[in-house]
């Protein structure tokens, strides 16, 4: 592998003899370090039997990394230019059996594109998607066993957080949903082509059951109504989704919750409490209509 990295001389002329330019668009930063490279499949700790899905591969410095231990990498990425000149990269450096290659959108890609199914997510993702991917693949993909992605430190922040800290949110509770997820390490810009102006994040996750005899979409539901209005009770932030604060009180106090307490201080197992007793037989399985029409569950 160590031969089969790209490095900052590589990844400029490769860019210069495909006539890319990164762009903020597609939150574009090459990482051109092949030491970041190793540390990154290092930490990501696949088997030979893996199958990894890899989204944005840009130039190839990741991909090559991984297809020098797992089985075989899906590489999903939007820039056109660069998915057509990505087989070519690798077959100069690596056997390119193990690559397939999707000129795709990762937030609209599915399961049935993917095969063989994906084990695992190891990725640097663009910044300014990187929530919506994340949590996407994990709904689309019930394959995935883990996964290690690389995104804005601020993101990875959020992504790990816990009740009660003051960066926990929806992107907390959400990954919580379909995973276990720790911090894995921090990443200085100077490793990155162009360099940004932020540092990066390391955040491994392995997937875990998610609480059983409730459905994702209102618990989700729930998420987003409590953070919403983060700073208000859950008795009066939960009143629009639930009919009513009256209404709110009576299906907190049902999932053992506390009307008083606050979005920040719940962990997923009560937010799936409180979904699991507004559509219960105890409460009638009656939500408002704004409850019923809210399908902004993956963001």
């Amino acid at each position: 592998m160590a031969d089969a990295l790209l490095g900052p001389a590589e990844i400029r002329e490769l860019a210069a003899r495909l006539g890319v330019a990164p762009t903020k668009k597609l939150g574009q930063n090459f990482v051109h370090d092949p030491n970041t490279v190793r540390r990154i499949v290092a930490a990501a700790a696949l088997t030979s039997d893996d199958v990894v899905l890899e989204v944005g591969p840009g130039l190839g410095s990741l991909t090559l990394g991984l297809l020098g231990t797992a089985a075989h990498v899906h590489a999903v990425e939007l820039d056109p230019v660069l998915a057509a000149a990505l087989p070519a990269t690798v077959a100069e450096r690596a056997d390119v059996a193990g690559l397939t290659v999707h000129h795709a959108d990762a937030l609209r890609i599915r399961a049935a594109e993917l095969l063989p199914a994906p084990t695992m997510l190891v990725a640097n993702l663009p910044y300014n998607v990187a929530v919506p991917v994340v949590l996407h693949l994990l709904a689309e993909l019930p394959t995935l066993r883990g996964g290690l992605v690389m995104v804005q430190k601020e993101v990875a922040d959020r992504l790990v957080a816990g009740p009660g800290s003051k960066v926990y949110g929806v992107p907390s509770v959400k990954l919580a949903w379909y995973a276990e997820a720790r911090a894995a390490g921090k990443v200085p810009p100077a490793v990155f082509w162009p360099v940004p102006n932020v540092d990066s994040g390391l955040v491994a996750f392995a997937a875990r059951t998610p609480p059983a005899g409730v459905d994702r979409r209102t618990v989700f539901q729930v998420v987003d109504a409590a953070f919403a209005q983060r700073r208000k009770t859950l008795r009066a932030a939960l009143a629009g989704w639930a009919g009513g604060p009256a209404e709110a009180e009576k299906v907190l106090v049902t999932a053992g919750v506390s009307p008083q307490a606050r979005g920040e201080s719940l962990s997923v197992q009560q937010f799936a409490a409180i979904a699991a007793a507004a559509t219960g037989p105890g409460y009638g399985g009656k939500l408002s209509a704004s409850g019923r029409r809210h399908e902004e569950v993956d963001s």
